[in-house]
Formats: structure tokens, sequence, C-alpha cells
């Protein structure tokens, strides 16, 4: 066990002091002394659990911008953290790489009623029933209020109080290496919250020299960046080395303006690198890009940002527009089988080719050989639900056939599979935006942009100008979106999840299935008669028909048709049907042929392999 030697930078300050908070509201102040690189250091040590604070020229005390517990809330004191106390067991983990692991993303404060590291650990079980790899948890990091989602964190090294602490995320992962699960953060480094910022009372962490959507972009490459991009660096290292966690997924790495000759990611991802060897043990970056540039998963010697993978939002607008119909906004472009055909075997839909939402041609295409597996896909995720006006899921709109060919899609697909939590079972309850601002200004300020942005994007076409969107203030937002662990229960909502169940073990045990290799990969489709005119089936219409996706020597065959239909399949050796939703009939291809035939029944799916 150690103490924390309290140090803090402060490139402009004049003075800077350690401030220990005392009983009824009295404080001592101690002056720090200048050193290299205008780091002020004290000399004195903090023992575990002791509150601290700094001033700058005389100022109010402000948490310790590398604070690593903040018990009172943000704007509270920091707290001295000896990472050492807590007891590991994982000696024996040997680690879990992101790539091909099926994922599991939730958010720790609605995946159960109680919304703790604690309680969470007691659903690990579930996972591990599931077939689950890898649990992506939803921003963690320090945030204003109770309850949020937490991508306006404000303290990159300290985790929510209310979820449990930093002890809490300890306890979690040692619970979840325990059952081989690996566990992904997600973590927030090109913007920070509303409220509890005071990085820029101590130094330059923002530039007005490049702007994002949520103001002046955090300083990567303007003076004082050095210490920044070491902020950023050293805060990841930390979730690696002192948590023990397997990954990191980095929130929206476009808005990471970085002009410098050598990109953020790119230091990051070699810092990483040199981690995981020294620990003997795999280390993921995975990245959330709205660029749609292969860059991103580039190794850093050859001019890349050297990521493990990133995630591919096509591959779910090219399944979500097909199965529901739905053209507004983004999906602009999506909902044809060939556009699936495109984003299943190139991972991008928009490789170069015109988009017609962004109003400009968007993207590059994937460099042939590229593993599959660097991109993760899903049917659904936290912006893709919580995002939608209500917050409603696929499962509120589409019968459970749909949601089969949804999973069959994902699952068997030839990337990383990722599903959000309750999705499994097809839940039911939706998952909204919330929020828990104290401040009415700001409060009042989400609650406008939420209803301002229904109109921006579309929303009315879908469900009516009339609805009214749910107030992220409101207690009963986020209590409504607490998942209810009753409906597995159910029996139409446990065979969906047995269904899951099924397809998670054919990744794993079929090769072909599990493969990442998309020149293996290959659609086949055709639409209903009635159809035949308008491939997509017309904006706001499902379409209708069978697609069969080839994965080397397997098949999977989905008829998203009415009523049964007769598919041609090309056989390249005996099969079996491994997994059927409703029940299907295969007529093997006679001597001279290779095309067996599959008898579907409507809105169902079946694997052959």
């Amino acid at each position: 066990m150690s103490d924390v030697s309290p140090r803090v930078w402060a490139p402009s300050a004049e003075t800077v002091e350690l401030v220990l908070p005392g009983d009824a509201g009295t404080e001592a102040r101690i002056g720090m002394s200048r050193s290299v690189g205008s780091w002020w250091v004290a000399e004195t040590s903090l023992p575990h659990g002791t509150d601290y604070a700094f001033a700058v020229d005389g100022g109010d005390p402000r948490p310790d911008p590398r604070s690593r517990w903040q018990p009172h809330g943000v704007h509270g004191p920091s707290r001295a953290l000896d990472v050492d106390r807590f007891g590991w067991t994982d000696d024996g983990w040997i680690g879990r790489d992101a790539r091909g692991a099926v994922t599991y993303e939730l958010h720790v404060g609605t995946f159960t009623p109680e919304g703790t590291f604690a309680a969470a650990i007691g659903r690990l079980d579930h996972l591990v029933e599931l077939g689950v790899d890898l649990v992506e948890l939803m921003p963690v990091a320090a945030f204003n209020g109770a309850h949020g989602w937490g991508y306006d964190g404000v303290s990159l090294f300290a985790v929510h109080e209310p979820y449990g602490g930093p002890h809490g995320l300890q306890s979690f992962v040692d619970a979840a290496h325990a059952r081989g699960v690996a566990v992904c953060l997600d973590v927030v480094h090109n913007h920070l919250g509303p409220s509890g910022n005071y990085l820029g009372t101590f130094g330059p962490y923002f530039t007005d020299a490049h702007q994002t959507p949520w103001g002046a972009a955090v300083n990567l490459d303007d003076d004082g960046a050095r210490e920044v991009r070491r902020w950023i660096c050293d805060s990841a290292l930390q979730w690696f080395r002192d948590f023990h966690v397997d990954a990191l997924r980095l929130d929206a790495v476009h808005a990471l303006v970085d002009g410098s000759p050598r990109h953020l990611l790119a230091q990051l991802a070699d810092e990483v690198a040199r981690l995981a060897a020294g620990l003997g043990r795999p280390l993921s970056l995975i990245a959330e890009s709205d660029l749609n540039d292969p860059v991103s998963v580039t190794p850093t010697a050859r001019g890349g940002w050297g990521m493990t993978a990133q995630w591919a939002d096509d591959v779910h607008h090219a399944i979500h527009a097909l199965v529901t119909g739905e053209r507004h906004g983004y999906y602009v472009d999506f909902g044809s089988p060939e556009v699936l055909r495109i984003a299943l075997t190139g991972a991008f839909v928009h490789d170069g080719a015109w988009s017609t939402f962004r109003g400009r041609p968007w993207g590059r295409p994937v460099p042939a050989g590229t593993d599959g597996h660097r991109f993760v896909v899903f049917a659904s995720d936290h912006d893709q639900v919580g995002n939608r006006a209500l917050g409603d899921r696929p499962s509120e709109r589409l019968d459970t056939g749909a949601l089969a060919a949804e999973a069959a899609l994902v699952l068997l697909s030839p990337f990383t599979p990722m599903l959000f939590m309750g999705e499994e079972w097809g839940a039911r309850t939706r998952w909204q935006y919330f929020t828990d601002h104290p401040e009415p200004e700001l409060a009042r300020a989400v609650r406008e942009g939420r209803q301002a942005e229904f109109g921006d994007h579309g929303w009315a076409a879908l469900y009516g100008s009339e609805v009214t969107v749910p107030d992220p203030q409101s207690p009963a937002t986020f209590a409504d979106s607490r998942l209810d662990w009753s409906e597995p229960a159910d029996p139409e909502h446990g065979r969906l999840q047995d269904w899951y169940r099924q397809l998670i073990a054919l990744h794993r045990s079929v090769a072909d299935l599990g493969s990442g290799d998309l020149a293996a990969t290959s659609v086949r489709f055709r639409a209903d008669e009635a159809l035949a005119a308008h491939e997509a089936g017309g904006a706001g219409v499902p379409w209708r028909g069978w697609i069969v996706v080839h994965r080397g020597a397997a098949r999977v065959v989905v008829n998203l048709s009415e009523g049964d239909r007769t598919v041609p399949v090309t056989l390249t050796g005996p099969v079996d049907v491994r997994a059927s939703w409703a029940g299907c009939t295969v007529t093997p291809p006679g001597p001279d042929s290779s095309e067996a035939t599959v008898v579907l029944p409507g809105r169902s799916v079946a694997v052959l392999a």
C-alpha cells in the first residue's frame, strides 16, 4: 500500500495550494512548489481516504484533474486512492482479444434495479449462459448527478460513486474474469460534460483552434498539448493496469481533432501495445468513428491509428432499414438487399460513395484482406435505441421472426457481433435519454435541446408530429429505462433468448460462421413478386423476400416474406440444418446439381452448416 503524492499541472498559475477540508467547513491550505514542466508538488503525502483539492492563484478549491475518486460528486474534493488495496483473484486470467468476441453492451445504472456494479455482478452468470465473451460497460467516469448515460463525464480517472466507485469497478472486473468474461470500458476523450469541468482553471486542456459539436476541442496539437495528450493516455493506461480491464471503446474519435504529425490514437495504440507486452495479455482499443475510413484499424507502422477494431454503423443501418422500412434521417441510403450485400461484404456502405444525408461523397473502401473481426456490428446499441425520439427498441415494432432474422444476420456475420442489454430476450422496456442535472438552467437546456432534436432528425415521419419526447430530467424517464428481469420467464421472450444462445454457440463452434474472412462472404436475394418493381419496398415499407448469406460452406437463409418460400441454395458439400427459427425442409441437390432447395415458413430463418 502506498500514500498519494499530490501534484498538479498548472502552467500559467502564479500559486497553487493543496487544500485539505476540515470539520465544520474549515480547511487547511498548504503552498505547493513549481517543479519541472510546470508541475506543482506538495511536500507531503496523503494516506488512502484523505480528501483534498487544489486552489489556483488563491481561488476556490477544485478537484484534481487526475482524481481517481470523487465520493462527494464532481464539484467536491477528490479523495486519495490506493488502488493496490483491492485483493485481486484473477492471476490466472490470460485475457481476451476483442476481435471476434461476442460482446454485450450494458449501462450499469439501468442493467439492474439497483444500478450498481455489485448488482451487475449478480447477473454475470446470465451472460455466461448466453455465451458472451466480452461485456462492454457504458461510461463510468464521474459525472454530475446520480444517473445519466455517462457521456458527460468530467473526470477521466475517477469512477462514478453511485455505481460503487473505484473498488466497485475492480470487483466487477475481478468477478467477470472469474467467469471467463472479459471487460471493455467505454471512455470519452473528445469532450467533457457541461457541469463539473474545472480543467480550464489549471491549464490549456481545450483549444479554440478547433471546434467540435461540444464546443472548443480538447487540445491535442496547440500550446500545452503534450501534457493534455499525456493526461488522456495515462487515464487509458490506468484502466488496463490498475483496473485490469481488457479493452477500451473510444467514443467518437472523429471529434479528436489532431493536426500534429502523430495522431493521438496512434500514440495511444503504441503505448497500449507496450503495456500489453509487459502484462502478458491482449489489450484492445475499439474506436467509434463516423469517418468510414480504414485508417482507424491500419497499423501504426503503416501510418494508421492502430486500433484493434472500430464500430461499423453502416451494417446496423443496412439491417435495420431493410427489416423496418425506416428511411428517415441517416437511413435514407439504406434499406435494399443490395445495400445489405455491400455492408456484409465490405463493412462500409459509404466507402467513397455519395452520402445523401451528408450531402457529399463519404468514406473509403476497406482494403482486401482486412479481417472482418476488426469491425463491431449490432442490431441495437445505446445510440440506435436511446437516440430515437421515444427510446423504443426494435422489439416494440417488429415480430419475433424479424428479430430472429436480425440476430442471425449480426451474430453469424464476418464481423465482431455486439448485443445491447435485453436484446437477447426482445426486451419491451424502452431505453431513453435521461439526465440528472441539479442546475435549473442546464436542466432546461437539456429538455429544450432534446425536443429540438426531434424535429431535426425527422422523427415526426415515424412517430407523428404530436408525439411528446420524454423529459430527460424526469425520474420516470430513468426508471422506465431499467431492464425488466421478469421478462425472460415469458415463453415468447424465452424462445428468443434460446435462439440467441443457439446462434452464439454456432458462432463459436462452426469455423465458417465465426470467420472474419470477408472474401468468403457473399449474399443472394430475391424480392417477392409484388415488390419486384421496387426492390427496397419503397420508402417506409419493409423489404419482403428471401436472402441467403454465404459464409464459406455455411449458409444463413432468411425469409422476410409473410408466407412460405422455396429458396434455392447453392451448396459445396453435405450440410445439416444447425438452427431453425420456425422449422424448414431441405431437399438435397440432385446428382448433377449443387443447388438444394430450402422451404422456409414466413418470417423465419435457418442456418445450414
